[in-house]
């Protein structure tokens, strides 16, 4: 089976989610889409995707609920069950879990979030003051803009990032006081001038991401320094869920400078 023909099953399943965000879909569903066993087409989703098709569906649902909350003047509510949550309550802290801002004040703040990023106060163990560095760079058509640079579990960029700085354009980076754990530096970019773009559905054309992992950080390891090359999102990357950051944001002592 060619590359070309499983990335194919994988966008016909993504697409399939976009149309389907407020059904309760089913792995079996995807997998008849894609026309693989559901134990094959698991495994290829997140061999092509970097998650499983669970999350992945998540994030897109996450990801329109973002677009609602500032481009309409629907209520939660209706954007919950549009987006296909049954609980307000549960498409609530899913969307503060991930996005790092209630629904409410997403809305208020236009998309954006008002100060540092919760990830500076997460707190974990630090494998002995070890720091990971790098290097973003564009790939050749890329727009510059201001780059952040944050240390996440999974691939997805959601929620907090255990550390995290941002840079002015694309260049060397320093994460301070890399906790212990295996962890992913996901990258994300917009051109200078489109600072107030909201990561939604609307603005995703201007994304620029990049990634590099697993790094595994353990007392004693040696962390080589990484490069990393900003590309367009394409339809096969995970949404970025997490509020933007005003461009002025710095990141605290304790992430990188």
């Amino acid at each position: 089976m060619t590359t070309n023909t499983i990335e194919h099953a994988v966008r016909r399943v993504i697409g399939y989610m976009h149309v389907n965000l407020g059904q309760d879909l089913t792995i079996d569903d995807m997998a008849r889409t894609a026309m693989f066993s559901k134990f094959h087409f698991t495994r290829i989703f997140r061999d092509v995707t970097g998650t499983s098709p669970g999350r992945f569906l998540s994030a897109l649902r996450i990801q329109e609920a973002k677009r609602l909350l500032v481009h309409t003047d629907l209520s939660v509510a209706d954007i919950s069950s549009q987006v296909g949550y049954s609980s307000v309550g549960t498409f609530s802290s899913r969307f503060k879990t991930c996005v790092g801002l209630s629904p409410s004040a997403y809305r208020d703040f236009g998309g954006v979030q008002p100060g540092a990023p919760a990830g500076s106060v997460v707190r974990a163990a630090v494998a002995h003051s070890l720091s990971l560095r790098g290097r973003v760079s564009l790939a050749p058509g890329e727009r510059p803009g201001h780059v952040f640079v944050g240390l996440f579990p999974g691939r997805v960029r959601q929620g907090q990032p255990v550390r995290w700085t941002t840079l002015e354009g694309p260049g060397l980076f320093e994460l301070r006081d890399v906790p212990s754990g295996t962890w992913y530096v996901l990258v994300h970019s917009v051109p200078y001038g489109h600072e107030h773009q909201p990561f939604d559905s609307d603005g995703a054309g201007l994304l620029s991401v990049g990634q590099h992992g697993p790094v595994a950080v353990h007392p004693g390891a040696l962390l080589r320094p990484v490069e990393i090359v900003l590309r367009p999102q394409g339809e096969l990357d995970p949404p970025v869920l997490l509020a933007r950051f005003p461009a002025a944001a710095t990141a605290p002592a304790r992430a990188a400078r």
